[in-house]
């Protein structure tokens, strides 16, 4: 497949997305046979053909041998498009917005990772940092449990450590999420300005020397027997409050499970 190695996509939220980003090629569109055209499926198709994109009827079997959740839909399309932290940092002023990042260190869980992006994209994030080694990347997997909210982000993989003092050189201030005698509670952390906010690993938190590249320490404060949040929960629970301490810059209201309105990487 020209511009990079192909990937196959499931499900209708993540195939849709793919289309509406628009950035990166869809090849074609397998559709399983018998599946009604109406709702979001139309609304799929109504796109693909926009796109000119090729569509085709398959038995619903050959969905199942390559997929759990296909949702009677799967595409063909080209590998993500990563970016790098410097464009990251070009969109938000483009956007004329304090950058708001997100930085996750070796978190491994497709499923996390999703969650993660869809919260970050859920509330205007500028860009997300991702660990180049030992760590999930956007793979079909993350589109899906994203919900596709990852083809309207800018994600960077690379070095962390590199990567956030070069940050910190921008002006951004970089809060690490961890609980420990060293942090402070995140209500009494200034979040309204350039800010990355930095997510752990799911078993060990975050490691040594990005730990060390943080400006700041926060925890979140809880009040129930347990002493620990899964760290997509966590994360997300600190973009929100980071976007609330920004005033809630563009928001508008959306019921729980509905799809995206607005997106892409050139809105902000």
């Amino acid at each position: 497949m020209p511009g990079g190695a192909g990937e196959r996509i499931f499900g209708r939220n993540a195939v849709y997305e793919v289309l509406r980003a628009d950035r990166r090629r869809v090849s074609a569109i397998e559709v399983a046979e018998g599946a009604e055209v109406r709702g979001a499926l139309k609304r799929l198709l109504d796109l693909a053909a926009q796109r000119q994109v090729r569509v085709r009827r398959v038995p619903r079997q050959d969905l199942d041998r390559q997929s759990d959740s296909h949702q009677g839909v799967a595409a063909s399309v080209e590998a993500y498009p990563y970016v790098t932290a410097d464009e990251i940092l070009v969109h938000a002023s483009q956007c004329g917005e304090p950058p708001f990042l997100l930085v996750l260190d070796l978190i491994q869980n497709p499923q996390n990772l999703g969650t993660l992006l869809r919260s970050a994209e859920a509330v205007g994030v500028h860009g997300v940092l991702l660990a180049e080694h030992r760590a999930v990347g956007i793979t079909p997997a993350v589109v899906s449990s994203s919900a596709g909210a990852c083809e309207h982000l800018c994600v960077a993989r690379g070095n962390l450590a590199q990567a956030m003092r070069a940050l910190r050189e921008a002006g951004v201030w970089l809060v690490g999420l961890e609980a420990g005698p060293e942090s402070r509670p995140l209500d009494q952390v200034d979040l309204r300005g350039p800010l990355a906010l930095v997510v752990g690993n799911e078993g060990e938190g975050m490691r040594r020397l990005v730990r060390e590249s943080c400006d700041v320490l926060a925890g979140l404060p809880m009040r129930g027997r347990v002493d620990s949040l899964n760290a997509a929960v966590a994360g997300s629970l600190a973009l929100y409050a980071a976007w609330a301490a920004r005033g809630y810059a563009g928001r508008r209201l959306a019921a729980p499970g509905v799809g995206y309105i607005d997106g892409g990487v050139e809105s902000c």
